[in-house]
């Protein structure tokens, strides 16, 4: 928010607002905010704790405010990355064209849990793999940002998204009255779009759409239930589909209705039994079988995890260079790969500097945070890379941008990283803003809500 001792200018607009809030009004509208949510029913779970595992996400009511310059460059580079990583998607369940190149290892992707057999050959309407791309992305000076990981499965939270700011404009009405703020709530309508656009060549008229979930136990559950509302498309588990013929069809109170185009909420694992894995009860029967045969698709397809591996990230660039012929808008952080032993050396020198994951860790969960891991922790994490070097990777620390933060002393300053959520149809678009998560406890770098992390509104300002 400051620049030495000034405002900087998208905060202009906000300095008067908590300048004048007092501590009282300040704890009955964070009061306010957390009723809503409870009374809107939004919560995540957190598995393997006991108990009830559904509890609120924490909100801040200090929103992320981003110029329209600084947005434009996102922009630009969140699309850019979107593209390179299907081309990649397309090209390695093809004909495999940059490993043929060189410029990627082999092993990394074929060998890759997350590669997916039974999609080879496969190419998928408009050649689109992955149809929402969630880029994390991480701020490190004035106009310096990095991604930190890509999200090419099912990146979650953009209901967090959503809900953050109606609830701000509800809260704070003012606020959007005195501030040019970009929309946000056109998100449902555009990811419809999307998902129609990309209908099966069998397709002959308007789509039929649906939301397959696992089920309301899942921890996304509310959200799989309000983007099926605000796209008005049926939200389905897999006892509801079934495969006759050439299509895949939904039962309802009206008789069978074919499916053309399925949101995918599940694993890979779970789509088909008689496919993946023979004791799913989440997916449907025989849906691949029609996925290959082009009468129905599957968003984002099967498979597409391959490309958002922690191991793969490292050379997506390197993506960029070879299918756009571009040089990349966004900036990976250097990442060591413990897969080769000159990195793995590397990195077990210095456990108590870096941030180990795992490559196919989510979450906040298989993770070492080394500056602030106790000696105990650090030691215990190495017997674990020890044994499977290639399950992990490492990162600098970053100095990591902050943003004001309401805390019980008043307002402090907190880490932060941004997920905007990138369609991919017949065309690539997002909306400005995105899903702004907070490391709430003070000095933290773990922004995900399983680990005690929260969030708030992300503005974009108009020009």
């Amino acid at each position: 928010m400051f620049d030495a001792d000034t405002v900087r200018a998208p905060y202009a607009g906000l300095e008067g607002w908590t300048r004048n809030m007092p501590a009282a009004l300040r704890h009955m509208k964070q009061a306010e905010a957390e009723a809503l949510f409870r009374r809107i029913g939004i919560t995540f779970a957190v598995y393997g704790e006991g108990g009830d595992p559904d509890r609120l996400i924490p909100f801040d009511m200090f929103p992320r405010v981003f110029t329209a310059g600084e947005w434009a460059k996102l922009d630009r580079g969140i699309r850019q990355r979107a593209r390179a990583l299907n081309a990649f998607l397309v090209d390695v369940y093809g004909r495999g064209e940059i490993i043929r190149a060189g410029k990627i290892p082999a092993h990394l992707v074929y060998r890759n849990a997350a590669f997916e057999k039974a999609v080879v050959g496969i190419v998928p309407p408009k050649g689109v793999y992955s149809h929402i791309v969630g880029i994390d992305l991480v701020r490190t000076g004035r106009d310096e940002f990095f991604v930190l990981e890509d999200n090419c499965r099912t990146p979650s939270g953009v209901s967090y998204m959503l809900e953050n700011r109606e609830i701000m404009m509800r809260m704070f009405p003012d606020l959007f009255r005195e501030n040019r703020i970009e929309p946000v709530d056109n998100y449902p309508a555009l990811l419809r779009r999307t998902l129609a656009s990309v209908a099966p060549v069998k397709c002959d008229r308007e789509p039929t759409i649906v939301l397959l979930t696992p089920g309301h136990f899942n921890s996304a559950y509310y959200e799989h239930s309000f983007l099926a509302d605000m796209m008005g498309v049926e939200l389905v588990e897999g006892q509801d589909l079934f495969v006759e013929g050439e299509f895949v069809w939904m039962r309802t109170t009206e008789g069978p209705r074919r499916v053309d185009v399925i949101y995918r909420r599940i694993d890979d694992s779970y789509i088909d039994p008689l496919c993946f894995r023979p004791d799913s009860m989440l997916g449907a029967p025989g849906l691949m079988d029609v996925y290959r045969s082009g009468g129905v698709n599957i968003c984002s397809c099967p498979g597409a995890g391959v490309a958002d591996d922690k191991a793969v990230y490292t050379f997506v660039p390197e993506m960029i260079r070879f299918y756009l012929g571009e040089e990349p808008i966004l900036n990976n952080v250097p990442t060591w790969q413990c897969a080769k032993p000159d990195d793995l050396k590397y990195v077990l020198e210095r456990l108590d500097e870096l941030v180990v994951k795992e490559v196919h860790g989510s979450g906040g969960y298989g993770m070492l945070v080394g500056p602030k891991s106790t000696k105990d922790q650090i030691e215990r994490f190495r017997a674990r890379i020890v044994d499977d070097p290639g399950n992990y990777i490492a990162q600098p620390t970053l100095a990591l941008s902050t943003t004001p933060t309401f805390v019980e002393e008043g307002i402090a300053p907190r880490h932060v990283d941004l997920r905007p959520y990138c369609l991919v149809g017949d065309r690539v678009e997002l909306v400005p803003g995105g899903l702004t998560r907070v490391a709430l406890t003070e000095g933290s770098l773990v922004v995900n809500s399983s680990q005690g992390g929260g969030v708030k509104d992300t503005w974009v300002l108009a020009e």
